[in-house]
């Protein structure tokens, strides 16, 4: 279950997507290497990989979601350019090799853990993927709705870029216009300040095991 102050709070760590079962879904043609094809087909394929771990929920392990889910998130994303955008380009450019490593694993974990944890059951949501996108200077805005079984939808754009590896994700817009790469940044450079890059990484790291034992971070 899904519900409006859950997606809020998930869409703040920047680990928020739509369901749509592929019916729902205006037809795809597959993107290719060269950043060429549709914009909505990695959010179709994250919209699937979500459903099915939402419909086997928690009788799956949390291992087995992460293992579902960590491809497709990674596809749907560009995890890279959100982590270099959130930390600051002149502070990534200073931070040693093994230490831009190791806080890029620990932000995808964070990341695929955040969904396993916040769609871990599915009771009765439909989700949609407008027809039409509209640009934002060269990117390109697939427009989606999450619509519960009761209640209001909640409008989410996810801001399409094209990068080497096809169209990737670099943003999200709660209720078409709250960015949660501008509140991931804010948060971000706070746990900077306050410890350099080891802080980051050991604060999302906690986050991510308390997401992986049911408690919330």
């Amino acid at each position: 279950m899904i519900g409006r102050r859950n997606l809020v709070k998930f869409g703040v760590a920047l680990c928020l997507a739509p369901i749509a079962a592929f019916a729902q879904t205006p037809p795809a043609t597959p993107h290719d290497a060269s950043g060429h094809g549709d914009p909505m087909q990695p959010i179709a394929d994250l919209n699937a990989g979500l459903l099915r771990v939402m419909h086997t929920g928690k009788a799956t392990s949390f291992d087995e979601r992460v293992s579902v889910l960590t491809p497709i998130v990674t596809n749907a994303f560009d995890l890279a350019a959100i982590l270099q955008s959130s930390v600051g380009p002149a502070r990534w450019s200073t931070l040693p090799d093994a230490e831009k490593t190791e806080l890029m694993n620990v932000f995808i974990r964070f990341t695929v853990d955040s969904y396993v944890a916040n769609f871990n059951a599915y009771d009765g949501e439909t989700f949609l993927i407008a027809p039409e996108m509209r640009h934002v200077g060269n990117d390109l805005v697939v427009q989606t709705k999450i619509v519960p079984a009761s209640g209001d939808p909640t409008k989410m754009d996810y801001v399409m870029r094209q990068s080497d590896k096809g169209w990737r994700a670099v943003d999200i817009l709660l209720d078409g216009s709250i960015s949660r790469v501008a509140v991931t940044r804010s948060d971000f450079r706070a746990l900077l300040a306050q410890g350099g890059a080891s802080h980051l990484i050991e604060s999302l790291r906690g986050k991510a095991v308390g997401l992986e034992s049911g408690v919330a971070p």
